[in-house]
């Protein structure tokens, strides 16, 4: 989709205040990234290598509960833009042993939060997608690119698993009240959904059902993705002509937001104008589509329910059902944005993450997003993967959320992807590539300085 390029502004940060949080007296007591099936290492670090460290307790001194009590805590705060501060939390003052990344107690820890008061804020939080959802960027390049003051990575996308659209998300993403991929089954998925209009956030398991009509036949038909490369089922994957293949396809709805082609290969292709009304049939897959048009796909058996829907002619309509976890509707509205995360984090003021074992649940950089009981937003990254900050579990990285105020939060996608840039590019965090080396990834949440 075309980029969203707003007034650039860049903003000083000025610095406001530097708290030390004393050592107390007693004792204390991807993996995480895209694909999300791979996510390589940082270089002196192995995952897995030892068990996962126990969940933390919560600290009566302030600071945050992740390793030892008598760890020292620095936070440094400054201002962004009004009503938007960066704090910049550092836990443990000594490197770690590299192959003690996964265990140790004594850290060290860095976290970066940005935090908005929508009473102070004058500008929204949304996403940015750059050129269009297939394509990948980094997230310094979304930020510059979109004259945000800051923003963050977002989604879980498809990675290494599709070089051809790795930029694809991996569930639910919305774009200015449009839904731009569909949300997945997966239970641990949960979406992160921002008003921009309001600069208010929520936690949402979605659901989804969406169908193509036929205005003048009322025929329906369902659809079972939305900007996803449809495939043709392993019996015909030889057949041109997929209207004789007897084995179930898929069938797509691509919008202009995807790529500037749609997927090509065998099956069949109806673009349609703004008005739903046909443009042209193929009988094979892959054109061009411009901002005004869309694009339904078929494979498989399939192919022929989409060449009925529109043999008597007519136009169609397409809709979309989103539901949250009470099932209640949510409504697609101008300002509406979504992105994919996995689990929560906290929800009603309650720690809520899950048990678990295996690499995604072990210590690996974590990007974070929530609400506080008071309204405001939050992004935060976690350095991981170094030695100069281990980074976190999922359950401290649910105590650390829960630590900064956050009621509602989501882990967002982490590991190499985790990044935080300013408004010129420059990095706020030091993502765990080599030498600090960004990913590029799918789509970012950024800060506008201005509404919409």
């Amino acid at each position: 989709m075309p980029a969203q390029l707003l007034k650039r502004g860049l903003v000083v940060a000025t610095l406001l205040t530097i708290t030390v949080v004393p050592a107390a007296a007693a004792a204390g007591g991807d993996p995480g990234s895209s694909g999300y099936n791979s996510d390589p290492a940082s270089p002196g670090y192995t995952p897995g290598k030892a068990s996962i460290p126990p969940p933390p307790a919560p600290r009566a001194d302030g600071g945050l509960p992740i390793g030892d009590a008598d760890l020292t805590e620095t936070r440094t705060d400054s201002a962004l833009a009004p009503g938007v501060t960066l704090t910049r939390i550092v836990r443990g003052t000594v490197p770690a042993d590299p192959d003690e990344i996964g265990t140790t107690t004594r850290g060290p820890w860095v976290v970066n939060v940005v935090t908005i008061d929508p009473a102070l804020a004058q500008g929204r939080v949304q996403t940015s997608y750059g050129p269009d959802l297939a394509r990948t960027e980094k997230t310094s390049a979304l930020v510059k690119a979109a004259g945000a003051v800051v923003g963050t990575n977002a989604s879980f996308f498809t990675f290494t698993a599709n070089p051809t659209y790795p930029g694809e998300p991996v569930g639910l993403a919305l774009s200015d009240g449009q839904l731009i991929s569909e949300p997945t089954t997966s239970i641990s998925e949960m979406s992160l959904l921002m008003d921009a209009r309001s600069n208010q956030m929520s936690v949402q398991k979605v659901r989804w059902t969406g169908q193509i009509k036929n205005r003048d036949t009322a025929a329906t038909l369902p659809l079972e993705f939305v900007n996803h490369p449809a495939v043709v089922p392993a019996a015909c994957a030889d057949l041109v002509d997929q209207t004789t293949c007897t084995a179930a396809g898929d069938v797509v709805l691509f919008t202009p937001h995807f790529a500037a082609k749609t997927p090509s290969g065998h099956g069949v292709e109806i673009v349609f104008d703004r008005l739903g009304c046909v443009v042209r049939t193929s009988a094979t897959r892959g054109s061009t589509i411009t901002v005004s048009q869309f694009a339904l796909q078929a494979t498989g058996k399939d192919t022929n329910a989409l060449l009925a829907l529109t043999a008597a002619g007519g136009c169609v309509d397409r809709s979309h059902v989103l539901t949250n976890d009470q099932g209640a509707p949510i409504t697609l509205h101008r300002g509406l944005y979504g992105v994919v995360g996995r689990y929560r984090l906290t929800q009603g003021g309650a720690i809520v993450v899950p048990p678990g074992s295996g690499s995604f649940f072990a210590r690996n950089p974590r990007t974070i997003a929530g609400t506080t009981a008071d309204g405001k937003l939050m992004l935060a990254t976690i350095d991981g993967r170094q030695t100069t900050s281990v980074g976190t579990t999922m359950a401290e990285t649910g105590a650390v959320a829960d630590a900064l105020g956050l009621t509602e939060s989501v882990n967002l996608d982490g590991g190499g992807s985790t990044t935080m840039a300013r408004t010129d590019g420059t990095l706020i965090n030091h993502p765990s590539g080599t030498n600090g080396a960004e990913r590029y990834v799918g789509d970012a949440i950024v800060y506008y300085p201005t509404r919409p």
